[in-house]
C-alpha cells in the first residue's frame, strides 16, 4: 500500500527528507500558508513547493487545503470574485500536476480540538475534543481560546459572521455550496483536478453555527448537488467516526470502494 503524509512546507518542524524514510511513502499532501484566504496562489510559489518535493523523490498531487472564504460560504454579494479566484487556483494547481484537492465548507471554524498535547498512557500525545470544554468557550466574547484555530478575526467580524450565518440558516448553506460547486466543478474537470469536500470535523453543529457535511444522508446530498467523478469526498473516519450516529464501516462500503466518480481518503 502506497502512502501520503501532511507537511506544513518550509517551517514544518517535520523536515521532509525523514517523511520520505517512512516505509512505502510515495506522495506529499501539502499546501501555499503565505496567501490570504480567498487570493490567488502564485504559480511560482506553487512551483517552488513542487520543486522542493519532487526534490525529496515524492509526488506533489494532493493539495490540502485550498480554503474557501466566508463569503462564498454566506453567498455575500461579493462572492463571485472569490470564487474566480478559486477557479484559478484549481487551474494553477493542475497545471503543475495537481490532481486532488482537499477542501471543507465548515463557517468559521475549521477542524476543532479542545486541546493539541492530551498526554496518553504510554507518554504519547494526542489531539481531544472535550464537549464539556468547547461548550464553556464563547466566541463573541473575545477571549478565543480553541487549539488550531486561525484567530484573525476580530471581535466585530466575528460578531458580523454569526450574524450571517444565523440568517442563512442550515438551507442557505446548502445554497451557497451548492452555487460554489457548478462555478467550480466545470473548470476541475477541464483541468483534470478532483475536488474532495473533507467532512465537518467534529460532524455536529459548533456554537450555534451550521455544519452540512455531517452524515450519510448529507454526504449523499452533497454528491447529487453536481454530478460528476471530480465532485468527491475526502472519506475522513476520524471525522465521521467522531459521531456515533455515523456507521463508519457501512459508509466505508459505500463510499470508500473503488468505482468511477469515488474519492477516498483516510
Amino acid at each position: 500500500m502506497k502512502l501520503s503524509f501532511r507537511w506544513y512546507g518550509k517551517d514544518d518542524p517535520v523536515n521532509i527528507d525523514y517523511i520520505k524514510q517512512i516505509p512505502t511513502m510515495e506522495s506529499i499532501v501539502t499546501a501555499i500558508y503565505t496567501v490570504p484566504v480567498g487570493e490567488v496562489w502564485p504559480e511560482e510559489d506553487i512551483q517552488e513547493l513542487k520543486d522542493i518535493v519532487e526534490k525529496a523523490g515524492l509526488k506533489f498531487d494532493v493539495i490540502e487545503s485550498v480554503p474557501v472564504h466566508e463569503d462564498i460560504k454566506l453567498g455575500n454579494p461579493n462572492r463571485d470574485r472569490y470564487i474566480e479566484n478559486y477557479k484559478q487556483n484549481i487551474i494553477n494547481l493542475g497545471k503543475a500536476g495537481v490532481k486532488v484537492i482537499c477542501y471543507n465548507f465548515m463557517p468559521v471554524f475549521d477542524w476543532t480540538r479542545s486541546q493539541l498535547d492530551k498526554e496518553l498512557e504510554d507518554g504519547s500525545t494526542a489531539l481531544v475534543y472535550y464537549k464539556d470544554q468547547v461548550d464553556r468557550m464563547d466566541p463573541l466574547a473575545g477571549e478565543l481560546s480553541l487549539p488550531g484555530w486561525d484567530s484573525s478575526y476580530s471581535k466585530e467580524d466575528l460578531k458580523d459572521l454569526f450574524e450571517g450565518y444565523e440568517r442563512i440558516g442550515e438551507e442557505g448553506l446548502w445554497e451557497n455550496l451548492e452555487y460554489f460547486l457548478k462555478e467550480i466543478i466545470p473548470v476541475a474537470e477541464e483541468y483534470d483536478v478532483k475536488m474532495a469536500i473533507h467532512p465537518d470535523d467534529p460532524p455536529w453543529p459548533i456554537f450555534g453555527l451550521p455544519r452540512i457535511i455531517t452524515t450519510e444522508e448529507n454526504i449523499d446530498r452533497f454528491l447529487k448537488l453536481v454530478d460528476s467523478k471530480y465532485n468527491g469526498l475526502t472519506f475522513c473516519t476520524g471525522s465521521l467516526g467522531s459521531g456515533s450516529f455515523n456507521d463508519v464501516p457501512t459508509m466505508i462500503d459505500k463510499y470508500a470502494s473503488p468505482r468511477e466518480g469515488s474519492i477516498s481518503c483516510m
